[in-house]
């Protein structure tokens, strides 16, 4: 039986590691069992945050520097996003002793922010001190997968925004940055290799999840 306490839960990953699709089917599945569980994502995840996801994933991959972002004001919007996505979305739910599957949260702001683009971890860190008050995840799920398979995942897509398109050795430094986090405290994570089409990791989530929050 649900102990009706809130469950924090994060899908992290690479873009084509099927984290989206493998976030959608757990909240289905668990709705299908009538457990109060919320879906959202980040950025975005409410009207003002999707706002600024907007403007940070509009593409900007143009030949002029100054049309591009600065690396510190892009990391700023991702930050005023989560801090949106926090007071009007995951707080609210917490509260109501929900579970909360979230598509992407801090994990990816080190692995692409920090380890990616070489953004200064201090300034990161100082700005979680004031908006993240004492939220962790519960249990953060990290799927990774052969770089090949993400490339090919991700030229099916019909509609791509600017992270879809960074180069294969941007995404082999991301996946590693992922794993180096998650090295860090091993009973907060659950690893997954997602490179096999098949349901067999869609039912190990569940069966975890499950085993969680009984």
């Amino acid at each position: 039986m649900f102990k009706k306490k809130p469950f924090f839960v994060v899908f992290e990953g690479i873009e084509g590691s099927g984290k989206s699709y493998q976030s959608n089917r757990l909240y289905k599945k668990l709705k299908q069992k009538k457990f109060p569980v919320i879906l959202t994502r980040e950025p975005g995840g409410t009207k003002t945050a999707e706002k600024i996801r907007n403007v940070i994933l509009d593409d900007y991959f143009h030949k002029d520097s100054d049309k591009q972002f600065d690396k510190n004001t892009d990391t700023l919007l991702y930050l005023a996003a989560r801090n949106e996505h926090l007071i009007n979305r995951i707080l609210p739910a917490i509260k109501k002793n929900k579970i909360v599957i979230c598509d992407r949260f801090i994990d990816s702001t080190f692995a692409y922010q920090i380890y990616g683009k070489s953004v200064s971890k201090d300034l990161v860190d100082g700005i979680h001190k004031h908006i993240l008050g004492n939220i962790k995840p519960n249990l953060t799920i990290l799927l990774t997968v052969k770089i090949s398979k993400a490339l090919s995942r991700l030229k099916k897509r019909k509609k791509k925004n600017r992270y879809d398109k960074f180069s294969k050795k941007f995404y082999i430094k991301a996946q590693n940055a992922f794993v180096k986090i998650s090295k860090k405290n091993k009973k907060k994570y659950l690893v997954l290799d997602s490179s096999n089409d098949d349901k067999k990791i869609e039912q190990k989530i569940l069966e975890v999840i499950l085993n969680r929050i009984k």
